[in-house]
């Protein structure tokens, strides 16, 4: 080993001490020298602690709108193109409005009319009405009474053709006509038939005797009731005569002995008589009819009088009233059709896209124009569960784009989706953002990072977020230090916001100055 040592040069018996002594010193602080621990200490300081989430979206247009017709119809104006600027209420596109505009003409008259009706039944009948109502009221009546004055008349012509047609007309036809027995001048083939005839010229007689005798008790100036009684009696006496012309044309032509000009005579005298009765008939029935109706007549003139003197019931008025407001509800409708059928742009934008052709058939529903919100942009972005509860609208943010490294602009957000949005099976929240201080060069669709000022405590304690620990409890926990060959404190301390530097904020537990392990070396 000496002789070893000795052939080393100068420098490398240094080197060799040095090596040698540095072992030495490792073996002594290995096995010898106690052990001793170095903490890195943090002191609690008093200051402002600004909690910050950080987010990645795009920008957007605030408002992005399609557009389209309510109800169908044929394209008639195109006002904006692609890429053209409108104003909030600009008409971009209108269908074809000339049915509804005549619809509404026809609607707005009726409105017109119900209203000025609903006007006069409110203002109720002026003197000059009654007045009018009640000359017509007086004419009918007169009218009745003229209609009444006549049945005399027309009572004894309808008697006076009866007579002809019986006693004239049949005189040939029947020996000792106007005695208990008649008897039918010719021969006839069937007794039946026979029997019927001169029964029935009995009757006719009878009734031509009874219905004299009515007539001899009326005149014109009889009370209706008489007259109406009169009239109905009288068609009683013309249906037994009619039933013994019947009787003689079937005896007629059951003849057995009468020649051919007898025969033809008798057929005339039947066809007269039949005239004479018909005739009579019609006169009785028409005078009746006139009578009935112009009692109907003479009640309505009654009824309108009573109504105008009584006034207009609050039901009538109520009606009306009804009527007017259905009326006026169809003005309504018609037109906002005609408005609708105006495609407005419902804010300053741009047009994206634009569909509508003149002429063109546009179906209801159907998106034809599409705008975006002019110079008007916000970012979108998806907040996770995680830190959704620290933000809320209003909060600021400081916002950075990719388009534009170095540049920050500010914001805040506008809006929170209440519903969740899950990406790749975590839970996130829609939320925008509203720009302060976006530039014109500023487009949709760039990538925006957002550092969001969720909260900001000031004059608060704080220390380095390492320091903290959780005991088997739950709490959480610091050891404070009192100096070198002191013994650690642990205390319980009450925690509040995280700043992105890794501080956080001491609610309680500890003062300012105090002297906290933030980790052990």
């Amino acid at each position: 080993m000496k002789s070893f040592i000795a052939r080393l040069s100068l420098t490398k018996k240094v080197f060799l001490i040095i090596v040698v002594a540095l072992l030495g010193w490792g073996a002594y602080v290995l096995w010898f020298k106690p052990n001793v621990t170095v903490y890195q200490l943090a002191t609690a300081a008093r200051g402002t602690i600004v909690q910050r989430v950080s987010v990645t979206g795009n920008t957007a247009p605030v408002q992005s709108l399609d557009l389209a017709f309510e109800n169908g119809g044929a394209v008639a104006v195109v006002n904006a193109l692609v890429g053209g600027h409108v104003r909030a209420g600009d008409v971009i596109a209108r269908l074809d409005t000339r049915d509804l505009q005549a619809q509404l003409a026809q609607a707005q008259a009726n409105a017109d009319a119900a209203t000025a009706k609903l006007r006069s039944l409110q203002a109720g009948a002026q003197a000059a009405d009654i007045q009018a109502s009640l000359a017509a009221l007086d004419k009918g009546k007169q009218d009745l009474l003229n209609m009444y004055s006549s049945v005399s008349n027309t009572n004894a012509s309808a008697y006076a053709g009866a007579n002809d047609a019986v006693r004239n007309q049949l005189s040939a036809f029947f020996s000792a006509p106007e005695t208990a027995n008649p008897q039918l001048t010719f021969s006839i083939s069937d007794s039946q038939t026979l029997n019927d005839v001169q029964f029935k010229r009995l009757q006719a007689s009878q009734e031509l005797n009874s219905w004299g005798a009515e007539l001899a008790a009326q005149n014109s100036t009889s009370p209706s009731s008489t007259l109406d009684a009169a009239l109905q009696r009288a068609s009683g006496h013309l249906a037994v005569v009619g039933n013994l012309l019947t009787s003689a044309s079937t005896a007629v032509v059951e003849a057995t002995s009468l020649q051919a000009a007898t025969l033809a005579a008798y057929k005339t005298s039947l066809t007269t008589a039949f005239g004479d009765v018909n005739a009579a008939s019609n006169n009785i029935n028409t005078a009746a009819q006139n009578i009935a109706s112009q009692k109907i007549a003479v009640q309505e003139l009654q009824a309108k009088l009573d109504l105008k003197v009584a006034g207009t019931a609050p039901e009538d008025l109520a009606q009306q009233q009804a009527l007017v407001e259905q009326a006026q509800a169809s003005v309504q409708a018609i037109q906002v059709k005609i408005t609708k059928a105006s495609l407005l742009s419902p804010i300053d934008g741009v047009v994206t896209t634009q569909n509508a052709k003149v002429g063109q058939i546009a179906p209801a529903g159907a998106v034809l124009v599409s705008i975006i919100s002019d110079n008007s942009l916000e970012v979108d972005a998806n907040i996770p569960e995680a830190d959704i509860g620290k933000v809320r609208a209003g909060d600021l943010a400081i916002m950075t784009l990719d388009a534009f490294p170095g540049r920050t602009f500010n914001g805040k957000i506008s809006y929170i989706d209440p519903g969740e949005t899950v990406i790749e099976g975590v839970p996130t929240y829609k939320t925008k953002f509203a720009f302060s201080d976006m530039g014109p060069e500023v487009k949709p669709g760039m990538t925006a990072n957002l550092d969001i000022t969720a909260a900001t405590h000031d004059n608060v304690i704080y220390i380095p977020q390492r320091a903290i620990a959780t005991d088997a409890a739950g709490n959480r926990t610091v050891r404070v230090y009192h100096g070198a060959n002191q013994p650690l404190e642990t205390r319980i301390v009450t925690v509040g916001l995280r700043d992105v530097n890794g501080n956080i904020e001491i609610a309680s537990g500890l003062n300012e100055g105090d002297v906290v392990i933030n980790s052990v070396q």
